[in-house]
C-alpha cells in the first residue's frame, strides 16, 4: 500500500472514531438526563407518601383524645373501630410504594372517607356535650379538637389530591420520534403526492414506570390542510368528555417499556399540498402532535 493511500485510510478511520465518540457522549447525555428525571419524580411522589404518613399519624392521635370525652358506649365502640381502620390504613400505606399510582388513588378515596366520618362522630359528640350540663367545660376543648381535627384533615386531603395529580401526570404516555414518510406503489419513498400509495407514520412511546402496563390502544388522528380530518369508516373514541374522530388506531401491549411502531395510511383519494397534522392519543390524553408537509403534486 503506497504512502497516499494510507494517509487516506488513516484520515478516514479518525473521522469515523471521531463520530462514534461523539455520538457516544449524545447517547449518555441524554439517558443521564432521563434517569435524573425519572429519580426526581420518584423521589418527589415518595416525600408526598411520606407527608401522608405523617399526617394519618397526626389524625390518629386526634381520634385517640376524643376518646375520652365520649360517654356513649356505642358511639365509643365506633371510635374504637374507627382506630382499629386508621391503624390498618397506617401500615397499608408504609407498605405501599409511592409509585404504586393505583393503590395511592385508592388510599386518598380511603383517607377522604375517614374525614367525613370524623368530621360526623364530631357533630355527635358536641350534640351530647350540649345536652349534658356536666360536661360544659369538656365541650369548648371537644369544639377546639374538631376544629384541629378538620384543618389537619382537610390539610391532608389536599396535599393527597395535590399527589393525585402529580402522579396522574407523571403517568401520562409520552409519544416521540415521529416521522412521516410517503411510499409508492412499490413501497418506495417518495415526495410527490399523486405518487403516494401509502403514508407512513413512525412513532415511539416512551419508557414511563408510573403508568399502568397492559393492552391499550393508539388513535391517530390526521387533519388535512383545510381543517378535515382524513377518515376512512367514521370511528370515533372518547376525548375530553365527547367523542372525537381518528384517521387510524392499533392495539398494543404496554410492558412500561419503549415502544416502536408504525401505522399506514392507503391513499385512496387525491392528496392536498399543504401542512397536515398529526395528533396521536392514548388512554384518553394527546401524548404527542406533530406536523408534516406534502408539497409536490
Amino acid at each position: 500500500m503506497d504512502k497516499k493511500k494510507l494517509i487516506i485510510l488513516l484520515s478516514s478511520l479518525a473521522v469515523l472514531i471521531v463520530a462514534l465518540v461523539v455520538g457516544l457522549i449524545v447517547f449518555i447525555n441524554k439517558t443521564n438526563k432521563q434517569s435524573l428525571q425519572i429519580a426526581e419524580t420518584e423521589q418527589f411522589m415518595e416525600d408526598e407518601k411520606q407527608d401522608m404518613v405523617t399526617e394519618i399519624d397526626a389524625i390518629a392521635g386526634e381520634l385517640e383524645g376524643y376518646s375520652i370525652h365520649i360517654y356513649n358506649d356505642s358511639l365509643l365502640r365506633e371510635f374504637d373501630m374507627q382506630k382499629q381502620k386508621i391503624k390498618e390504613l397506617q401500615e397499608e400505606l408504609r407498605r405501599t410504594k409511592a409509585t404504586d399510582a393505583k393503590r395511592i388513588a385508592e388510599l386518598k378515596a380511603e383517607i377522604a372517607t375517614l374525614r367525613k366520618l370524623l368530621a360526623h362522630y364530631v357533630r355527635q359528640i358536641d350534640s351530647l356535650n350540649v345536652a349534658n350540663q356536666r360536661l360544659t367545660s369538656e365541650n369548648l376543648e371537644v369544639k377546639q379538637r374538631y376544629q384541629s381535627v378538620s384543618a389537619t384533615a382537610e390539610q391532608l386531603a389536599q396535599d393527597k389530591e395535590n399527589l393525585s395529580e402529580v402522579v396522574t401526570r407523571a403517568a401520562i404516555l409520552e409519544l416521540y420520534n415521529f416521522s412521516f414518510i410517503g411510499l409508492d406503489s412499490r413501497n418506495r419513498k417518495t415526495d410527490r403526492g399523486n405518487r403516494m400509495n401509502n403514508l407512513k407514520f413512525n412513532f415511539t412511546i416512551g419508557k414511563n414506570i408510573t403508568a399502568e402496563p397492559g393492552a391499550k390502544t393508539v388513535y391517530l388522528r390526521i387533519t388535512r390542510p383545510d381543517g378535515e380530518v382524513m377518515q376512512k369508516g367514521g370511528g370515533t373514541f372518547p376525548y375530553e368528555n365527547k367523542n372525537i374522530a381518528y384517521s387510524l388506531s392499533k392495539a398494543f401491549e404496554y410492558t412500561g417499556e419503549a415502544y416502536s411502531d408504525a401505522l399506514y395510511w392507503k391513499v385512496e383519494e387525491v392528496l392536498q399540498l399543504g401542512a397536515y397534522q398529526a395528533d396521536f392519543f392514548a388512554d384518553g390524553n394527546r401524548i404527542g402532535s406533530f406536523s408534516f408537509r406534502i408539497e409536490k403534486k
